[in-house]
């Protein structure tokens, strides 16, 4: 079983940068993909990126691209979301969650999520 917990929010200014956490406190991610989404009030859920176990395939959502970097450290249980250039439409609380199966576009391929980080990105 997974269990993750996010961490790493926090308020910036447009254009600052932020780095999200995502530890599974309970091993490895079953050494599975992991992904990320965000929420922002009032809105559905988008998925934003996501990394295989080995870490040597990403997909972004065009939204992040050229922006955002998924990376992970599996000796740390550690997945990352480095957030540059931020922009106001930013603004959501981030999940991260761990790919059971399907499209991985699809948060419902995701079983286990975090309790999510607010990331807040003022003009």
């Amino acid at each position: 079983q997974v269990q993750l917990v996010e961490s790493g929010g926090g308020l910036v200014q447009a254009g600052g940068s932020l780095r999200l956490s995502c530890v599974d406190t309970r091993g490895t991610f079953n050494n599975d993909p992991i992904g990320w989404f965000r929420q922002a009030p009032g809105k559905e859920r988008q998925f934003v990126a996501v990394i295989s176990w080995t870490g040597s395939t990403t997909f972004y959502a065009d939204s992040v691209k050229g922006r955002f970097t998924i990376s992970r450290d599996n000796a740390k249980n550690t997945v990352y979301l480095q957030m540059n250039s931020l922009k106001p439409e930013d603004t959501a609380v981030y999940h991260c969650a761990h790919l059971e199966g399907g499209s991985w576009k699809d948060s419902s391929a995701y079983d286990y999520w975090g309790q999510g980080t607010q990331v807040t990105v003022s003009s």
